[in-house]
């Protein structure tokens, strides 16, 4: 069983090796600090751009995967421990083996997986969930200049539109004791003109969604412009109603009307629960309470951003309550077709989400089963971007309670 002083170790063995090493060294090097400390055979896993399979880091090869086993996340007991971010032990060839979950935050990442000699005290337990949780810090801080965990996490060629997006999205999940977020986006190795963004500034969480003309390259370019301005003015400390004035000018001096973007903008006050928001041309969002009520936020749409049509902008507000959820998404979500051409459906999206966070199933798997449905409803293959952006506010710092794996 691991002591204090294996722990200490492991822990500044690998934090020490990490500032000078690359991705495809870490798999090595998480296996030789692990087993000194009595957690054999440590190996991880990452999970692929759309949450199908978790392939496993070896260090070898273009992808830092050559020789590795990828397990498919609805079928394996790795990919049930991903799904409900909750660890699990079985009996292997004399030893336990344990899975655990790999995350950012709240942010699922993948899984780990080690061995040890017998049933684990509470002290080793604790090493294996420290491990894990680091393991994830050292993915986040070398994945953004490695090539390999790029081409890791990926099944299939990307687009260079879907490229360009999935650069400037932030992670599909966040959650804090106040509010919790999760976004999905698809087709998601070819998505051009959506978008999702979100941002927490003190008592203040950001939320956008846009949906630009188009499905191809200048589509992407559009919803870039649109976020890359909506962080500018936001960061400027600019109010909603300047923000889409900034984001309007910036479409209209590169594309001079020819291209435009529907959105909404919104900030939820977390302490009050007060969401002020913008509709510009865009599907209105969804409001669930109780798990069971949902409403259409109604408000006096202005135009498209990149049209200037005049139209005023009008700034709503929606006083929401502990537990409520807010649902932001684009209409390739709810206008996907069968083969008979009847759409998904607003009716048929929202009682998805709401029959399975009923079930216990966390926001980010419940979205990830939401995408996949869609796909099934339009035979695997979208015609357009489908994005879904759910915020679930939990209550000021005084009344809220975040559970443990965020909902």
């Amino acid at each position: 069983m691991a002591t204090l002083e294996d722990c200490a170790r492991m822990f500044g063995a690998l934090l020490r090796a990490s500032h000078l090493c690359a991705f495809e060294e870490l798999p090595a090097l998480v296996a030789r600090h692990a087993g000194e400390a009595g957690l054999h055979r440590a190996r991880f896993y990452v999970a692929d751009l759309q949450e199908l399979v978790l392939r496993e880091a070896t260090g070898r090869g273009p992808d830092a995967g050559a020789g590795g086993q990828e397990l498919r996340v609805d079928a394996t007991l790795a990919g049930r421990v991903f799904s409900s971010a909750q660890p699990h032990s079985v009996p292997a060839d004399g030893r336990v083996q344990h899975w655990l979950p790999v995350l950012d935050g709240t942010e699922r990442l993948g899984t780990l997986r080690v061995e040890t000699d017998r049933e684990p005290d509470a002290q080793t337990r604790a090493a294996m969930e420290g491990l894990a949780s680091l393991v994830g810090l050292l993915l986040v801080s070398k994945r953004h200049h490695s090539d390999s965990y790029a081409r890791l996490t990926r099944v299939r060629p990307m687009s260079v539109s879907a490229e360009m997006q999935w650069t400037l999205m932030p992670p599909r999940t966040f959650a804090d004791r106040r509010v919790t977020l999760a976004a999905a986006m698809e087709p998601a190795y070819a998505t051009a003109g959506d978008a999702f963004d979100y941002a927490l500034v003190g008592d203040t969480a950001h939320l956008a969604v846009f949906d630009a003309m188009g499905h191809d390259t200048s589509a992407g370019l559009t919803a870039n412009l649109a976020l890359a301005t909506c962080r500018n003015q936001r960061r400027r400390g600019k109010g909603l109603a300047q923000v889409r004035d900034a984001i309007e000018t910036t479409l209209l001096e590169q594309f001079a009307r020819s291209r435009y973007t529907t959105a909404v903008l919104a900030d939820l006050d977390l302490e009050s629960g007060l969401l002020t928001w913008i509709n510009c041309g865009h599907p209105l969002p969804v409001l669930i309470r109780g798990r069971r009520w949902t409403t259409h936020l109604g408000c006096v749409p202005t135009h498209p951003m990149g049209t200037d049509l005049g139209l005023p902008v009008t700034l709503c507000r929606e006083q929401m309550e502990p537990g409520d959820q807010l649902l932001l998404y684009t209409d390739g979500i709810t206008e996907a077709r069968d083969a008979d051409g009847h759409e998904f459906g607003r009716d048929h999206f929202v009682d998805f989400v709401i029959r399975h966070q009923a079930d216990g199933l966390a926001a980010p798997e419940t979205l990830r089963g939401l995408i996949r449905a869609v796909l099934e409803h339009h035979d695997g293959h979208l015609n357009d971007d489908a994005t879904v952006l759910l915020c679930a506010w939990h209550g000021g710092s005084g009344t809220a309670s975040a559970p443990q794996h965020p909902r």
